[in-house]
């Protein structure tokens, strides 16, 4: 079995460390995690790692953010994919901090990333993760918000959110996305 999980974000260090890229930095997490380094390759960042004899294959796509759905379809083309076999990482503005929500199916809630990605998938119907980032903003002030870097607070609780979410990707990919869902989506951190 192979999967490819692909983290949302925007490049440049104008975008580092903002809740927006909540995606690439958690796969960042993930390679420092199990080892492995990405390498600039079409389209993205792009890293593999075996995990318990499955073919893991990590894309932070270097598209920006509201045309993530081009890199992930050349890399479901190139790597034989189907849309049961990947799973998106991205921020949400609904869910509070540190909510997660594990989904297989649902609309674009508004986010341009899984806009474009369901707009290249001709449809809802794939795995991803959603991670909250609250909505702690006055009226007018959603891209400050968005963009901006997390708190102290919640950047110190963002590692034992990335250890969830590592355990839930492990065991989507061992036990399947049913399994992980029951694991990731909880309030327990």
């Amino acid at each position: 079995m192979k999967y490819l999980i692909v983290g949302l974000g925007n490049i440049g260090d104008k975008y580092a460390r903002t809740r927006h890229n909540v995606g690439f930095d958690f796969l960042d997490y993930l390679a420092e995690a199990y080892d492995f380094t990405f390498e600039n390759d079409r389209f993205g960042a792009y890293a593999t790692h075996k995990y318990r004899g499955r073919n893991l294959h990590f894309l932070k796509p270097d598209t920006f953010m509201n045309l993530s759905g081009n890199a992930l379809q050349f890399w479901m083309k190139k790597l034989s994919m189907q849309p049961h076999q990947i799973l998106i990482v991205t921020d949400d503005l609904n869910l509070p901090f540190g909510t997660l929500r594990m989904r297989t199916k649902g609309s674009d809630g508004g986010h341009n990333g899984l806009k474009s990605i369901q707009e290249v998938l001709n449809g809802s119907k794939y795995p991803r993760l959603r991670v909250g980032i609250g909505a702690e903003f006055s009226a007018g002030h959603q891209i400050d918000y968005v963009l901006g870097e997390w708190t102290e607070t919640e950047a110190s609780e963002l590692p034992k959110l990335y250890k969830k979410m590592q355990k839930g990707i492990e065991e989507m990919v061992f036990r399947g996305v049913g399994m992980a869902m029951n694991l990731v989506n909880t309030k327990d951190l």
